[in-house]
Order: structure tokens, then sequence, then C-alpha cells
């Protein structure tokens, strides 16, 4: 068993749990401590590939590279990807069995209990440290039967937890105290501190209140940890916010539609990072404005957001947007939307079988989806436009398309394998690749054929590892680790 676990819960979606246990990750390997990541049960549509093909929820993937490790499915056994309001794809311990609507998935949850209980297990077994993060709120009332994403997680592997607020949206103090008080008596008992996130101004202002909320729940105030101006992590689910750059510095203005089912919109991280190009993100009932780029991103049910693209007049924008010589890059569900047909004869997206929607027809290809989920790393180069680049990149996907004429493709994959489309006037991109802007020599040779010829050169990876970094130098600066470690002990030895 590992020196000890520790449970990190939230009192609201968005608190700081995945930011926390990110920087604890990167902390306690700098203290020589073999620290592993921990979701029994994440609901979000950024995903990510391990090495051995499975599939697991992005934060978790992070919160391993914040450790030194490879990302593995145990570190996320139960992902939820919500395909309607009411449904979503259930992946245990990497794979989809299934659609389930909310109660069905509710009746299911003791099985998949056993799962996270197995993956759990293996993690204590090989690592000194297990930090698990909660889902949402440990208080949600209606979701405390058969729980497996916080409290009752926590009191079936007897683990303590701190909850973690945040004060930047306001009503902190009831935030914490009103979580604390909807739980029972033995989960109380395991909470061992409160964490503040995003906290600006001057602490002693809030020093009386951090006063008044120890007194009044008899609970520590861990650390208070500051709003850290530009930090980037990638995004569990939520899609992040575009900075405005100096408009003398950008060369590129990137359009992305964002649909009702947008998944893995880390894809282009990069591109909003980089410092010569603007990245416009367009929601529903908003103006397309003009662009360079048009990205199509990757979707959890292409039908139904290639229907939403076309209610929303993207149709008709893409058709002039290539008229006057624009780009396009479509990626997984936007590179299949490109195509000419989407067949869906089992009914794996909406549960009607035999479904079919005409595409832009950009492409000359049909998709079918299949049954079978290809789950796969990759890397290759790609080889276009008189350059050669290495890339990297995943596939996560069920469709299998084929072209219905002689076509020149992306790129190269490791096994000589030809991946992707490109079009013979040189506009259109399509791609299966997820990630495909995160190699630096992709990134570049991307914005060359967009038409950034002078632009900065920007590393991902190394961006992300230094935010990171700065994440864990301000919770150390902010919180008492080595306090934090002591009290887990004492809270397995008791």
């Amino acid at each position: 068993m590992p020196a000890f676990s520790l449970m990190v819960q939230g009192t609201t979606s968005d608190a700081g749990k995945s930011t926390l246990v990110t920087a604890l990750c990167r902390l306690f390997v700098r203290r020589g401590i073999q620290v592993a990541p921990f979701k029994p049960q994440n609901m979000a549509l950024n995903s990510a590939v391990t090495n051995d093909g499975n599939e697991i929820g992005r934060a978790q993937a992070v919160q391993a590279y914040a450790a030194g490790l490879e990302p593995h499915v145990d570190m996320n056994p139960i992902l939820l990807k919500p395909n309607t309001d009411t449904g979503a794809q259930v992946i245990i311990q990497g794979k989809a069995i299934g659609n389930m609507n909310a109660v069905g998935y509710h009746e299911y949850k003791s099985v998949a209990k056993l799962a996270a209980l197995d993956s759990y297990h293996r993690l204590a077994e090989q690592y000194n440290a297990v930090l698990i993060e909660g889902a949402g709120s440990p208080a949600e009332i209606n979701l405390r039967a058969r729980d497996i994403a916080n409290m009752g997680f926590a009191e079936s592997i007897d683990c303590p937890v701190i909850i973690i607020a945040d004060i930047d949206k306001g009503g902190v103090f009831a935030h914490l105290v009103g979580t604390l008080d909807l739980l029972s008596q033995s989960e109380q008992d395991r909470v061992i501190g409160f964490v503040i996130n995003r906290f600006r101004g001057e602490i002693s202002l809030l020093q009386s209140g951090l006063d008044w909320l120890e007194e009044r729940t008899g609970k520590p105030v861990l650390g208070v940890l500051p709003y850290l101006k530009g930090f980037h992590l990638e995004s569990e689910d939520a899609v992040a916010k575009s900075p405005q750059k100096n408009s003398a510095d950008t060369q590129l203005n990137v359009v992305i539609p964002i649909m009702p089912r947008t998944s893995n919109h880390t894809d282009w991280d990069a591109l909003r990072l980089h410092p010569n190009v603007q990245v416009t993100l367009v929601g529903a009932n908003e103006t397309i404005p003009p662009a360079d780029l048009v990205i199509l991103p990757g979707s959890k049910s292409v039908q139904s957001d290639l229907a939403f693209l076309r209610q929303e007049g993207w149709e008709d924008y893409l058709n002039k947007h290539l008229r006057y010589g624009g780009k396009i890059i479509g990626i997984c569900g936007g590179f299949q939307m490109l195509g000419e047909q989407l067949l869906d004869p089992l009914g794996l997206e909406n549960q009607h079988a035999n479904t079919q929607s005409s595409g832009f027809g950009f492409i000359p290809m049909e998709t079918v989806l299949e049954k079978d989920k290809q789950l796969k790393q990759r890397q290759g180069q790609l080889d276009f436009n008189g350059e050669t680049a290495k890339l990297t990149g995943y596939e996560i996907h069920s469709g299998v398309s084929r072209f219905f004429s002689p076509e020149s493709h992306f790129a190269t994959l490791e096994n000589g394998e030809k991946e992707g489309f490109i079009s013979p006037d040189n506009n259109i991109i399509g791609t299966y690749l997820h990630g495909v802007f995160d190699h630096p020599e992709a990134l570049n040779t991307l914005l060359n054929w967009a038409g950034v010829t002078q632009g900065d050169h920007f590393d991902y990876d190394q961006h992300r590892n230094r935010e990171i970094d700065r994440l864990a130098d301000s919770t150390e600066q902010h919180m008492n680790i080595d306090a934090l470690i002591e009290q887990c002990e004492r809270f397995r030895s008791k």
C-alpha cells in the first residue's frame, strides 16, 4: 500500500481540483516521492490516448506529465463522454462499452465502482502516494447514492480529503461551509482542511474570514493560492478562451466553430498561445468573422454537429472562404464533415440505425461509423509544400473513411501508412490526428502553409512544462506541503 493517498474535492466544478492535483504531483516528485494521479470517474470530451491504446481523461494525462509518468488507463478507469444532454458513451478502463442515459448509468455505478477500485489498488501497490481528484462537488444530494466520484470513493478506500473552492467566483465561505455541512459525520471527519483558489488582493484583508472559517468548522485553511495571470494548463473539459494578441504581431487569423459536442479542444492550444496567431472561437448565434484559416474540430456527435454548423451558416461561409483563397483544416470529426457522406449504420451516435448525412463535399470521401474505436498514438512526418517535418499525434475515432478517387495525403506515419488528405489546390487539409500542432516542427510547417512566413519559434511542450513549474512554485509558496504530507500520513496511521 502507498505511504498515503489524498483526495482533492471541490465545492463546484472548475474550483481548481485538476490544477491542484497537477501542482501536488510536481511538488511530490521534487521531494523524491513516487506519486501517481488518479480520478475514479471523469466526465469530459477532452481525452487522451495512452501508449497501449486506451482512452483516459485529458486532465489525468497532464497530471501524469507533471509527475514524470506515462499516462496509464488506471489513472482514470471511468470516462464518460457526453453525446446528448442526458446520455454519454461509457468508457471503462480505457474501452468504450456503449452508450447509457443518466438513469441507466446510475444503476450501473455499482459495477463501475469495481473497476475504479481495481485500478486504484493497482496504482497503490506501485507508488508511494496516490493523488485522487474528485468530480464536481461532494454535496450533490441527488447523486449521493452509489457515489463513486467523491466521498463514496474516499470512504471505500478510507483516505483523507481536502476541499478546494474558487474565491474568484464569490461566496467562497458559503461554498466551503455549505459543502461541509451537507456531508455526513464520517465524511466530515475525513476532511483535513480547505484550500482557497484564485485569490487576488491583499491577504491581510482576507485573514478575518479565514479565522472565522477555521473557528466555525474546526478545519484548517491549508493554503490560499493566488490567481496566476496568463496561466495555461490543458483544460479538462471547458473550452479555454483565447487571449487577444497585439495586432502588429498577428500574422494569421484562425477561426474555429464551437459546436455542441466539440471534442479535444486542446488541439488548438499551441495556436492560441503562439505569439503570431490570433484564434477566434465562434459559438452559436455569433457572427463569423473573416479568417485566413478555419479549423473544423473534432466532435463526439458528428452528424448532429454538422447539422448545427449548417444551421449557423457555416456551409455558405466555408464555400466563400475557399473561393477567396482561404484555408481549412478538418481534424477527426471535422475531417469527416469535409467529405461527401457520413454513414452510421449501427446508430452509434444517435441510437437510430442507418442514418446518413451529406457532408460539405470538399473531400471525395465517405465515412462509415463502426463499432470498434481507433485509439492510437502516432508519429511520422509531414511531407508537403516542399517541406518535411516531424509529426506527433493521436487518434480517437469510430469512423473509417475511404476516398472515391486518388488523393494526396497529409502525412506519412511511422509504419509507412499514409494519413489524411491535402487538396490539389493546397488549401484543404483533413486529418484524424489530434495534437497535430503540438510538435514545434509540425506547427512551424503548418503555419508556413497557412501564410506565416517569419513567425516566432514556439515549443508547446516547453511552454506547458514551464507553466506546471510556475504553478508548483506558487503552490509551494502558499501551502505548507510538508505539513500536508504529515497530516496524510497521520490519517492513515490513526
